[in-house]
């Protein structure tokens, strides 16, 4: 009880605690100030590293994986996110076998629920009391892991947008939308992205990627343009990339998301020469989240291989879903099919 009310003092002042932050991260303190103080690589040079990572691993985990939902809206009982065997070292291994050299992570999704501890709400990985008595940080066991095996890693963060009644969820009777916020964001969705945005790159280290998706459904142009701003400004070598766009003036790398078409249009044209990424998914029903029974909606190595390579030929990387199920691992079937993938890579002399 004293940590919640002690978050909620603090829910009184969060927005002018920003200020504050980015003061520290730019005197040189912070928990990680390594970011801040390093070397700034031009946009082309970070871009043509992106551009060398070639295949990534994207995971969408957070409530929905335990509801059965695509868009979770934030009601759900926070007691059902309950992983028995949370191990991120065992997703990037999978990773690795696969060949991917970078990995994207749902932060926070529709639901609204950071997966750290946010001075800025109640409403996150603190509510989750099934999952380390409430005590976890799924960001940092994310990071850890995949930094100690060379991997580059990624945030993906979900903007407020419309996501009630959609996607398996039903909001509830007499309840306001949270539109994919905590509810301490409700009139200021902004100012709560600059909060999490400013944690985010401030506790974790070098963070390679941030990763918005619906970034202009709520969000006003030029409030995006400021938020995208901050991310460089806390991390200058940090790319920006927001789903969907075609604009170097909102994202660093033009995004695809290909299970929206399923044809040409979900890939770079041929002759594009604008470094992209393309996110798709293992499974050929198109879910982001697992739920039981996707191992049977496997896609083959040479399907995932053959979009890989139409990629990396267009200049886009090539960012793969994978979600771990509810136990915390990534399933042993996908675990399989990822490892088939790098071998038949590999087969191909492909690297």
């Amino acid at each position: 009880m004293h940590n919640i009310i002690s978050k909620l003092t603090r829910n009184l002042k969060v927005w002018s605690i920003v200020g504050l932050l980015l003061g520290l991260v730019s005197s040189g303190y912070a928990e990680n100030p390594d970011p801040a103080a390093a070397a700034v690589k031009p946009l082309a040079q970070l871009q043509a590293d992106f551009l060398s990572w070639k295949f990534g691993l994207f995971l969408h985990f957070n409530i929905a994986t335990f509801n059965g939902q695509e868009w979770a809206n934030g009601y759900e009982d926070p007691l059902t996110f309950a992983p028995t065997n949370l191990d991120c070292g065992q997703w990037a291994e999978a990773a690795q076998a696969a060949g991917m050299k970078y990995a994207v992570l749902t932060v926070k999704h529709t639901e609204g629920y950071p997966l750290w501890d946010s001075a800025g709400t109640t409403h996150d990985i603190t509510a989750f009391k099934n999952f380390k008595n409430g005590q976890g940080d799924v960001v940092r066991e994310f990071v850890d892991a995949f930094r100690a095996r060379g991997l580059k890693v990624g945030f993906y963060y979900c903007a407020p947008g419309n996501y009630d009644n959609r996607y398996g969820n039903t909001l509830p009777t007499n309840q306001p939308s949270l539109h994919g916020m905590p509810p301490e964001a409700q009139g200021d969705y902004a100012g709560c992205m600059r909060q999490e945005f400013t944690e985010l790159l401030t506790r974790y280290g070098p963070i390679d990627l941030i990763w918005c998706d619906q970034y202009k459904v709520k969000l006003k142009t030029k409030e995006w343009a400021d938020l995208k701003a901050l991310i460089h400004q806390l991390q200058p070598n940090c790319l920006v990339i927001a789903n969907n766009s075609h604009k170097l003036s909102e994202t660093d790398i033009y995004s695809y998301e290909y299970p929206i078409y399923k044809n040409e249009k979900g890939f770079p044209p041929v002759t594009n020469t604008v470094p992209s990424e393309v996110c798709d998914t293992i499974v050929n029903s198109g879910n982001w989240f697992w739920q039981p029974g996707l191992e049977t909606h496997l896609r083959s190595a040479a399907d995932v291989v053959g979009a890989l390579n139409k990629c990396n030929d267009r200049q886009a990387n090539y960012l793969l879903d994978v979600g771990p199920n509810r136990a915390g691992r990534i399933a042993d079937a996908f675990v399989a099919r990822l490892k088939e993938i790098g071998d038949l890579r590999r087969a191909q002399g492909l690297k």
